[in-house]
């Protein structure tokens, strides 16, 4: 089993998560709908499913590539630590499990669970055909406030819209940051990125742009629903992140993208979802 744990990198749940937890709660403490610790647990495990389909897919489908990439090539299937058919089979096994969870929420989340699934697996293909597929990454992830919201209210609303939006912009932005790495091999391999295909300053340009936008985002909330200091206080070290990061990564030094892609957004995204939750309480 600790193989399938390294296969997905678990650890990346940290993204995402913190926002499905906002969304859920969101929907507790704004709709006539309680507390409900199944629905809780429900949630939990769609996004390990969700999450867990996602990464495997995209590890058993870019398999060939990572093997000639230098930066990937020791990851589990190029290394021989999980064969292919184990991480397709990995991969099938919870997509099930993420449709059956959906079925014991309520009837939109189950009947909307394929769409949710065609987003995160379809990523995997993107980087084939389109630079945009840092944006198609960012939409998958930013599913998480907007489905958790669901899981409670069982419908749509426009705060969660704007929390979906944000992960969506600071998501596709940070992955930019990342795919910076790779510029050189993804242009020699025909593989498509923004930094492929705009160079280097460019894509931080755009990767500025992009989380320029996700602040915009997490700000709104503030004009639809009454929010304390805490949530203040929160877009600011949201914000403060946000810019820490593009200091630290420039077109002639990368030696810190993975301090600016793991440890600086995984803190951006729980420290927010802290304050959050504190508002909600105080």
């Amino acid at each position: 089993m600790n193989k399938y744990f390294s296969l997905v990198l678990f650890v990346h749940s940290i993204f995402a998560l913190p926002f499905a937890i906002i969304g859920f709660f969101l929907a507790v403490n704004t709709t006539a709908y309680g507390f409900d610790w199944v629905k809780l647990l429900l949630m939990l495990a769609c996004m390990v499913f969700a999450r867990n389909a996602a990464m495997a897919f995209n590890r058993y489908l870019d398999r060939h590539i990572d093997a000639v990439n230098p930066r990937t090539a020791m990851r589990d299937i190029p290394a021989g630590k999980v064969t292919p058919s184990q991480a397709l089979a990995f991969t099938i096994i919870n997509c099930i499990l993420f449709v059956i969870a959906t079925w014991f929420i309520n009837l939109i989340c189950f009947s909307l669970s394929p769409v949710a699934l065609a987003v995160v697996l379809g990523y995997s293909y993107t980087k084939r055909f389109t630079p945009l597929c840092h944006l198609i990454l960012g939409l998958g992830l930013g599913l998480a406030p907007l489905g958790a919201y669901m899981v409670v209210a069982g419908a749509f609303h426009i705060v969660p819209i704007f929390y979906a939006l944000a992960v969506l912009f600071w998501v596709a932005g940070f992955d930019i940051i990342y795919a910076l790495q790779d510029e050189e091999f993804d242009r020699e391999h025909q593989l498509s990125s923004i930094p492929a295909w705009l160079g280097k300053r460019k894509a931080l340009n755009v990767s500025e742009v992009l989380h320029v936008l996700s602040a915009i985002f997490v700000l709104l909330p503030v004009f639809f629903m009454p929010l304390g200091w805490f949530y203040v206080a929160g877009i600011v070290f949201y914000c403060a992140l946000l810019i820490y990061q593009h200091r630290i990564v420039s077109p002639s030094d990368l030696s810190k993208v993975d301090r600016a892609f793991m440890t600086t957004n995984g803190l951006a995204s729980v420290v927010f979802a802290c304050f959050f939750l504190l508002d909600m309480v105080f």
